[in-house]
């Protein structure tokens, strides 16, 4: 199993999750975050006064997959997030070892 950490925009979370949900996703957790990358945040006017927007909103995107499906939801993320402008995002995907469902206790694939 495979644990895929995408950092989106916060405008792509709604066409993100459809297409997720389309190809079969059943579960996943979105939490709010901030930071920069590259761009390193932007300038902003605002009542004649210029000032540095240094963190900027960003979703984080969870999703518990098992090996056979993660480069296809990888390509669902990358297809749908991109718009081709900096700050579009990050995607990592880190192994997992074990995966617990809480309530019945089942383990691996039967808990995701």
């Amino acid at each position: 199993m495979k644990l895929v950490t995408a950092i989106i925009r916060p405008e792509k979370t709604d066409l993100i999750r459809d297409a997720l949900e389309s190809y079969g996703v059943q579960g996943m957790t979105i939490s709010q975050a901030s930071g920069y990358g590259r761009q390193r945040g932007h300038t902003q006017v605002y009542r004649g006064a210029e000032y540095t927007v240094d963190l900027l909103p960003k979703v984080r995107l969870e999703i518990l997959v098992d090996d056979n499906s993660c480069d296809d939801i990888l390509d669902v993320l990358i297809s749908t997030a991109n718009t081709g402008i900096a700050g579009d995002g990050k995607i990592w995907v880190t192994q997992v070892e074990e995966v617990i469902r809480v309530r019945t206790g089942e383990r691996g694939l039967a808990a995701v």
